[in-house]
């Protein structure tokens, strides 16, 4: 994390990044034949990429509901006490 990235901006950076990654990994993948040793291992990549993007999505999607909790918080104090 960069000294002046916040945890959400990291967040999206790794969201970017991911994506970027799993469309490289895509394009990898379908220029390779089918049924060879080397489109079973790109596949497996992807596939791996892509459970670490959602990761980073469900991650990015709990602190934008954990700021946006926090801000209508400070705008009601009331809504804490429900």
């Amino acid at each position: 994390m960069a000294a002046q990235e916040s945890e959400i901006d990291m967040v999206r950076r790794h969201v970017r990044d991911g994506m970027k990654c799993v469309t490289r990994q895509q394009q990898v993948v379908s220029q390779l034949p089918l049924g060879g040793r080397s489109r079973e291992l790109a596949e497996a990549l992807l596939r791996q990429f892509e459970i670490v993007q959602n990761e980073h999505s469900s991650h990015l999607a709990r602190l934008e509901f954990e700021l946006q909790t926090e801000s209508s918080q400070e705008i009601d104090p009331a809504l804490s006490e429900l």
